[in-house]
């Protein structure tokens, strides 16, 4: 959790961050940093916008920075823990599809190399 809190800034507009927020946050933020070692920075804000209604939402998004691409999830409710907690979700599935890519990538070029041999002794059969 001390790498977690290096790379991690939390800001909160028009609403008090407590550490029991902040907390919150970062817990849910380990479950991404275990899925994926290749993170940067994490830019997590939090804040409460006044709708035309002057309804009050809670809103939670986070920009995730990676070697060389960014992340960026958003999601407003009416708890500020529920923004969280859907921040988290979009975040998460982003991460995994990048993840997965990744994975495909190197899977790929492993197997155009071990179809290469194949095709020479194809070649030389010819």
């Amino acid at each position: 959790m001390g790498e977690l809190l290096m790379n991690t800034l939390i800001t909160g507009h028009h609403l008090e961050l407590t550490p029991a927020i902040r907390a919150y946050v970062e817990s849910k933020l380990e479950r991404i940093t275990r899925h994926f070692d290749k993170i940067v920075e994490i830019e997590v804000i939090l804040a409460v916008d006044t709708l035309p209604q002057k309804e009050m939402r809670q809103r939670a998004e986070v920009n995730l920075r990676l070697k060389g691409d960014t992340l960026h999830a958003e999601e407003s409710a009416q708890d500020l823990y529920a923004a969280i907690d859907g921040m988290i979700e979009k975040l998460d599935r982003q991460v995994l599809k990048v993840k997965g890519k990744i994975k495909d990538h190197r899977h790929e070029s492993g197997k155009r190399l071990e179809e290469l041999p194949a095709d020479e002794e194809t070649a030389d059969g010819s």
